[in-house]
């Protein structure tokens, strides 16, 4: 009976998994060393820092070499590279900071620079702000003036009220446009031509200078 229990058991547990004991540690002077040969070896413990940790612990009795826990020439330049970057010297760090005060001055004496000359030209601004303001009020005020001028003709045209934004209106306004433009034009025409006829009167009726008449006296 106990027999067909174990057999019931047996077949109702899952088979283990495997399970990989831990390598046997190789002493030496009591100083545990991890063998390189064995696959189930860590591979930090073959790392020298490993190795550089149990010569810290354990001195010579480790069987550590301390010329192997030496950097190599190249690993030595970029130590002493990390070293300058991250822990730079007093002159480093003093030459840093002048350099960084240096460039804090410039930068503070171009500013207030800026500003002065900023300031110098802040009347002149104030000016020509003011200026051009004036000048879109009075452009507003003339487009205003000119468009109640033309609603007028419209409404007197067409005998009833019209909206500036019809089509009527913008007739209006374009014949008004081109009669102006004809009206400009005969007044330029017309200044020329005064011009062109006071030329030829100076031409025809010259000046005496002043003096000649008594040039020719007889000895």
């Amino acid at each position: 009976m106990r027999r067909a229990w174990l057999g019931l058991l047996r077949a109702a547990v899952p088979a283990a998994r495997s399970y990989h004991a831990p390598p046997p540690r190789r002493k030496r002077g009591g100083v545990y060393r991890p063998d390189p040969d064995d696959p189930l070896t860590p591979e930090w413990q073959l790392q020298p820092a490993y190795e550089a940790k149990l010569y810290g612990r354990h001195g010579s009795a480790s069987g550590v070499d301390p010329a192997q826990l030496w950097p190599s020439p190249e690993r030595l330049q970029e130590l002493e590279a990390e070293e300058r970057e991250w822990f730079p010297g007093l002159r480093e760090m003093e030459a840093a900071l002048d350099e960084k005060e240096q460039e804090e001055e410039r930068q503070r004496v171009e500013r207030e620079k800026l500003i002065a000359a900023n300031m110098a030209k802040m009347p002149q601004m104030i000016e020509d702000w003011r200026r051009e303001k004036a000048a879109r009020k009075e452009k507003e005020q003339e487009h205003k003036a000119r468009r109640e001028q033309l609603l007028a003709e419209a409404q007197e045209r067409f005998g009833h009220k019209v909206d500036h934004r019809s089509a009527k209106f913008q007739e209006l306004v374009q014949e008004m446009e081109k009669k102006q433009r004809k009206e400009l034009k005969l007044k330029k025409k017309q200044l020329k031509e005064e011009a062109k006829k006071k030329v030829a009167a100076a031409a025809a009726d010259p000046e005496p200078v002043p003096g000649s008449a008594g040039a020719a006296e007889p000895a």
